[in-house]
């Protein structure tokens, strides 16, 4: 585990194949402009940070890749495809491969942990109801929560609905993992843990990882490339890795944005980790 970013980031570069690609995109409701000529393009392996400060835009920018609102303009390409221009059939087809962690978990509150993760399974395959438990409850076991199959939302904490929501997310074995400020509203160290498992499931799924997040200990712990979402100029005024852009960047925007609450020392934490 404790190499498992440094494994990540250099198998990341030796393949380097481009998995979404986001061309020419403005987001807007209505006449109001929220972001434009946004162009960036997240590699297959890659865990992606979307970041930016409170209302830049960073989950109306979630929701276009994922099918939930057209773009004013521009293009979202998956392996290639262009998503938005293709049927919906088609959309829903991509959308299979994918899984999304949203930002208050979404369990069903009348269900139980394993009915939530079986429900896509339920949907989009012809498993059995026995072979839907059996993936149940590996799902949850690889989150940590073995034994917890048959209790509901309001028996576990925050940081274990998370895990829950996470195992639903995962249920189809997607190729990319969608995650809505996945530590909003955690303590400390249940984000930690958080942080720890993404990284441990993209090494063991071999996903592709999106992070919308403004968290700082998140955005250096598991981030390996980004964009900087900007609402003065309502564009992205930064990409790379993180940890790179802290060093380089001379855009005052994004250095008060990356060193805010002592960022460097948790920057330096999360890089002795790497070469431990």
């Amino acid at each position: 585990m404790k190499n498992t970013r440094t494994i990540g980031v250099q198998g990341q570069a030796a393949r380097s194949e481009p998995h979404i690609t986001v061309h020419d995109l403005t987001m807007a409701y209505g006449s109001f402009v929220v972001m434009r000529d946004l162009n960036f393009t997240i590699n297959r392996g890659d865990i992606f940070i979307i970041m930016g400060g409170s209302g830049c835009g960073k989950s109306t920018l979630m929701k276009i890749m994922v099918g939930l609102k057209e773009p004013a303009k521009g293009k979202v390409f998956y392996d290639g495809v262009s998503f938005w221009e293709v049927d919906p059939m088609e959309r829903d087809r991509i959308m299979r491969h994918v899984g999304i962690l949203y930002q208050a978990g979404a369990l069903w509150s009348s269900m139980t942990l394993a009915e939530n993760v079986a429900l896509p399974l339920e949907q989009y395959t012809d498993l059995t109801p026995s072979q839907i438990r059996e993936v149940a409850s590996l799902k949850l076991s690889l989150v940590g929560l073995a034994g917890f199959e048959d209790f509901y939302p309001s028996e576990i904490s925050g940081g274990m609905r998370k895990r829950a929501a996470l195992a639903r997310a995962m249920a189809l074995d997607p190729d990319i993992l969608f995650f809505d400020e996945p530590s909003a509203g955690l303590d400390p160290v249940s984000g930690h843990l958080l942080d720890e498992l993404i990284l441990e499931l993209r090494e063991s799924l071999g996903a592709t990882v999106i992070v919308v997040t403004h968290e700082l200990a998140s955005i250096f712990a598991v981030g390996n490339n980004s964009i900087f979402l900007d609402p003065e100029t309502k564009t992205m005024i930064a990409s790379g890795d993180p940890h790179r852009l802290l060093v380089e960047s001379r855009d005052p925007r994004v250095r008060n944005f990356l060193t805010r609450g002592g960022a460097v020392g948790e920057m330096k934490r999360g890089g002795r980790r790497d070469h431990e």
